[in-house]
């Protein structure tokens, strides 16, 4: 399955609006098959919070779909997959609850995101539960990769564990790679 930015349609009136986030169905026909187990959600009380890049390791391996459904990210996926033609390649967008976009990421990716603005929020369903035993990563200044953080010069925010994520160069994926190389354009498709 490839990356895939979602556009969520928003029904509208003088109250407000309404959006459905997640219908198995819809998203099954645009050939994203995914069985989400658990969703996640997270508070970044500053501008400057960089979270990744994460991945879970097979046997847990996660697939996401993030949103962010207060504040504004800068929301990034990196193909880790062995043997990808485009292994070390990514995809980056800017979610917000202004433009309601969402990020699939399928497996096989390492996710990170910057946040925008103070008091973001951020909310991912997974396809796997939490299994710190499997939790890995790539750095998220890695040269290899150039991510143009958009940081505005300032140094970004980190947890310890985020700040010690080793290089790309040298990594030993455990992802496969099953015929979906990176699509660089990342439209976005209105479910």
């Amino acid at each position: 399955m490839p990356v895939r930015l979602i556009a969520m349609r928003r029904f509208g009136d003088e109250r407000g609006w309404f959006s459905e986030t997640w219908n198995a169905r819809a998203y099954a026909a645009d050939g994203i098959h995914a069985g989400f187990v658990q969703d996640n959600h997270s508070l970044s009380r500053d501008k400057g919070v960089l979270r990744g890049l994460h991945f879970q390791r097979p046997p847990h391996a996660q697939a996401k779909l993030v949103r962010c459904p207060r504040g504004a990210i800068w929301d990034v996926a990196v193909d880790v997959r062995k043997a990808s033609p485009t292994f070390g390649h990514w995809v980056g967008a800017e979610l917000s609850a202004a433009n309601g976009l969402a990020l699939f990421v399928p497996e096989g990716f390492a996710h990170g995101f910057l946040t925008l603005e103070s008091d973001t929020e951020v909310h991912y369903k997974v396809t796997d539960f939490h299994a710190p035993d499997c939790e890995g990563g790539v750095i998220w200044n890695d040269e290899s990769l150039s991510l143009p953080w958009p940081t505005d010069g300032a140094a970004p925010i980190l947890s310890a564990k985020d700040a010690l994520l080793p290089p790309l160069t040298g990594f030993e994926s455990p992802f496969a790679y099953e015929g979906s190389p990176l699509d660089r354009a990342l439209a976005p498709i209105t479910l």
